[in-house]
């Protein structure tokens, strides 16, 4: 049977989440090639694995050089025409593949599609909703993050921008923003397309990376400024956007650094991003309060706003 639709998953010592995260791919409604990638986890999750064995398209559990390494494995096995990449402690909506090869054969041009993404907190709760918008090329230049859950890849274009015999898809050197610098990559082979509805749900818990190293995504944003600045398919962009690009890249770092527990590294990083650019910087004011508050001794108030803006939001769901 000629499957279209590959899904790949890296792994390691996820096993609390990682069954719900198999069956969300086993339970889409399509055949789905699936790569389980696992990292030598010794956590129970290979005996997880091998309980869904007879359903995955192959599976390893080796030691490897981080999740990029991982994913590039499952990468080179990949067969489908669209390519998904699933972290073990993620969940696909019902749907999401199907979805995603129905918008690829109506929108031949597109190298990836992307939707929306629910954050979800360690125990599967539904805290809020990551919602995206008409985004291309320069988008992303200027630190419009996608959720990489609700990203889906047309394997062609990940072919033409990449050494496939060598393994060349994510770059090795990328721990935090990896999925961002190879949305960059792919999103110059085609255009990018927004389906506007929900496709997967992303975890945020105390073993997270973006929770357990959030100061370290910062420095990669700037590693992907100085990267951008060198490649021929972008350096008109870049020069048409020098401020807006910058900007970006120090209100992430700013995100990040605040998430991190470093209120005052982040308001200096937002002070760097107004003096640079600062309609990339004001949508986050709110941020910025919270970096004074938290200065102040005040912290405390954020996380009652938190809580009030979850309660918003489950009464609107």
């Amino acid at each position: 049977m000629n499957v279209s639709v590959s899904v790949i998953t890296p792994s390691f010592n996820q096993a609390a989440y990682l069954e719900q995260t198999i069956q969300s791919v086993l339970g889409q409604d399509l055949p789905i090639e699936y790569w389980v990638m696992d990292g030598g986890s010794q956590d129970g999750s290979v005996e997880i694995i091998r309980r869904y064995a007879n359903r995955l398209a192959g599976w390893v559990s080796e030691p490897d050089a981080g999740q990029a390494d991982a994913v590039n494995k499952g990468l080179l096995r990949a067969s489908g025409d669209v390519i998904g990449w699933l972290n073990s402690d993620d969940l696909y909506q019902p749907g999401a593949a199907r979805r995603a090869l129905q918008a690829f054969e109506q929108n031949t041009d597109a190298a990836l599609v992307f939707g929306d993404v629910w954050s979800l907190d360690g125990a599967g709760k539904v805290i809020n909703q990551m919602r995206y918008g008409a985004w291309g090329l320069q988008e992303l230049m200027t630190f419009h993050i996608v959720g990489q859950p609700g990203v889906w890849i047309r394997r062609s274009a990940l072919l033409a921008m990449a050494k496939p015999a060598q393994g060349e898809f994510l770059d090795l050197s990328y721990h935090y923003l990896l999925d961002h610098q190879l949305w960059l990559r792919l999103a110059q082979m085609g255009s990018m397309l927004y389906l506007g509805q929900p496709m997967a749900a992303a975890r945020f818990h105390p073993a997270a990376k973006n929770v357990a190293h959030a100061a370290a995504f910062g420095q990669e944003a700037y590693r992907i400024v100085d990267w951008m600045q060198l490649q021929p398919g972008l350096q008109a962009l870049f020069a048409a956007n020098r401020r807006a690009i910058w900007g970006g890249a120090h209100r992430i770092n700013a995100r990040y650094l605040l998430d991190g527990g470093q209120p005052g590294a982040a308001l200096r990083a937002y002070g760097r991003g107004l003096r640079c650019y600062a309609p990339a910087v004001l949508p986050e004011l709110h941020r910025m309060v919270f970096c004074l508050l938290s200065l102040a001794g005040l912290g405390r108030l954020e996380n009652v706003y938190r809580r009030l803006k979850r309660r918003r939001y489950e009464k609107g769901r």
